[in-house]
Formats: structure tokens, sequence, C-alpha cells
């Protein structure tokens, strides 16, 4: 598929960090071959096995130096019954899609 036909961004890596205060700081990977300052991935969402938004995170600017690429969110609150959760890629024209990652929580 060429950069002109994908839709979405591909979470391609994601990784739960316990932090001291209880939460998680989730590290994601993103591939996304269009990411140019008119259209790029703009964010991911971090979602449990129940459909439940656990958290949400917003990319500012695009990556195209730079694919693919790693950030990190802080604070993210996991309910201690959620064992797994899945990473969801968005796109800012076409919004959530693509690959997609699921990680246990540690």
């Amino acid at each position: 598929m060429s950069a002109l036909e994908q839709r979405h961004p591909d979470v391609i890596e994601a990784e739960l960090v316990p932090a001291d205060d209880g939460t998680y700081d989730v590290e994601v990977t993103i591939s996304s071959p269009y990411d140019t300052p008119q259209r790029y991935a703009d964010g991911w969402r971090v979602v449990a096995p129940d459909g439940t938004v656990l958290g949400e995170h917003q990319l500012a600017h695009d990556h195209a130096g730079e694919q693919p690429f790693t950030r990190t969110q802080r604070g993210l609150t996991i309910p201690d019954e959620v064992g797994e959760v899945t990473v969801e890629g968005r796109d800012q024209q076409f919004g959530y899609g693509g690959g997609t990652v699921t990680t246990d929580v540690p």
C-alpha cells in the first residue's frame, strides 16, 4: 500500500512502565509514511478490552524526519481489573485506525 493510499498510522510498539505514584507511562512507537505538515499522525488512545478509553495523547506536529517515532504519555491510570490494553493510532484526517498493539498490564 502506498503512502497516498494509507488512511491511518500504525502503532508498531507499545510498552507500559509502572510509575512510582501507581500510574503508568506508555511508550508508543508509531509509523506514518505520509507524515507531513498537511497531514500527520496526531495522536493515540489507550483502550481497555471493554472499549473504555483510558487515555488519549495528542501530538502537535508531524514527525516526517523521524519515522518511525516514539513518544511517552505519562500518568495513565489503569483500573486494577484491567489486564491488558490496546493502543490505537490517530490520523488527523481520518481518525483512529491502522495497526494496533495490545500489551499486558504489568
